[in-house]
């Protein structure tokens, strides 16, 4: 998985797979899931990432956590 960041879009994209999308679901809120031939999800879009706090401007830091604890 790839993680990028367009600051001037202001959209936050996790690159799942390298497959080529073919097909796209916007999801209420301003996340767009693109889909793969087979079906599987390829990215996910955050629109407006700052404004959600998902990123802060000229800062951007990912925590990868590997297992999951329940």
């Amino acid at each position: 998985m790839r993680i990028r960041y367009d600051p001037e879009g202001d959209i936050l994209l996790l690159v799942l797979r390298d497959d080529p999308p073919v097909d796209a679901v916007e999801e209420s809120g301003g996340v767009i899931v693109s889909y793969g031939a087979d079906g599987e999800p390829v990215t996910v879009e955050f629109l407006c990432a700052s404004a959600r706090q998902l990123v802060r401007p000229g800062e951007v830091n990912v925590t990868v956590e590997t297992g999951l604890r329940l």
